[in-house]
């Protein structure tokens, strides 16, 4: 057998395909340009430890579900009032996760919610972090199906416990019923310091009772256990996709608009 097909045989059984792609490459490089041995192995597997990274980031970013992706970058912080940029770039650095801390954004529809949540979650899974991207409305149904087809404790397991960062989307579009509200609890209270959590709202939470079934006894245990270790920033302003129109005087300037004496400014 010939060297390459033994090198290959190896890299196989090793599952070291980039080593197997670069090798013959690297190695031409190494001869030209006169690498020592160790020189020319940490090239090797730097190509190979590189590759798995990449591999890995584009595995966690299919598996967390975004609707699409979005940064921090792209974020217009001009446009928002009370998105700070220096915390956002704090939470971008993702300790809060390491923290098991919470994150929840306030505001009306169309402020930059959404976009602040799979931003910091997107920058979880290019940190090899793994993050999953849910609204509410799937969530719930997705725990009514689980309970029905007898796997809830699998469906916990695996897809509210196994990631490290859960984004849960669009909390207060729609009244739920207390079997609702008891399925929401259980994520919340499983997830309770053990593992970090983002949620967005367009109710403040003196609203949440009306989206639990206008129950207070389980708001309140809800609340408790979110607001414990968390970071709550209110947005306020305008909805940002209809800036354009408004700005065009397709719809009146002020009908969306989200008044601000119903939030305070954003407290940790």
């Amino acid at each position: 057998m010939e060297l390459g097909s033994k090198i290959e045989l190896y890299c196989k059984e090793l599952q070291l395909p980039k080593v197997y792609e670069e090798y013959h490459q690297l190695s031409n490089r190494a001869a030209k340009e006169g690498w020592k041995y160790n020189e020319y192995l940490y090239e090797v597997l730097k190509a190979e430890a590189t590759s798995r990274a990449e591999r890995s980031r584009n595995t966690l970013t299919k598996m967390a579900g975004f609707p699409t992706i979005k940064t921090i970058e792209d974020f217009d912080f001009e446009f928002t009032i009370g998105v700070n940029r220096r915390q956002i770039e704090e939470l971008s650095s993702l300790e809060f996760i390491k923290r098991k801390e919470n994150i929840i954004l306030l505001g009306q529809s169309g402020v930059g919610k959404t976009h602040l949540a799979i931003a910091l979650a997107y920058k979880a899974t290019q940190s090899r972090i793994k993050a999953r991207f849910t609204t509410i409305s799937d969530l719930i149904l997705q725990m009514h199906i689980a309970k029905r087809e007898k796997r809830y404790d699998s469906f916990i397991k695996q897809a509210i416990m196994a990631p490290s960062l859960l984004v849960i989307d669009e909390i207060g579009y729609f009244p739920m019923s207390k079997e609702d509200a008891n399925h929401f609890f259980q994520v919340i209270s499983k997830r309770y310091e053990r593992g970090s959590t983002i949620i967005t709202s367009n109710l403040v939470f003196s609203q949440w009772s009306g989206i639990f079934a206008n129950d207070k006894v389980i708001t309140t245990a809800i609340l408790d256990r979110l607001l414990h270790h968390s970071c709550i920033i209110n947005i306020l302003g305008d909805s940002y996709r209809l800036k354009e129109k408004k700005e065009s005087g397709l719809i009146e300037q002020d009908l969306f608009k989200f008044e601000s004496k119903k939030l305070g400014k954003g407290v940790k």
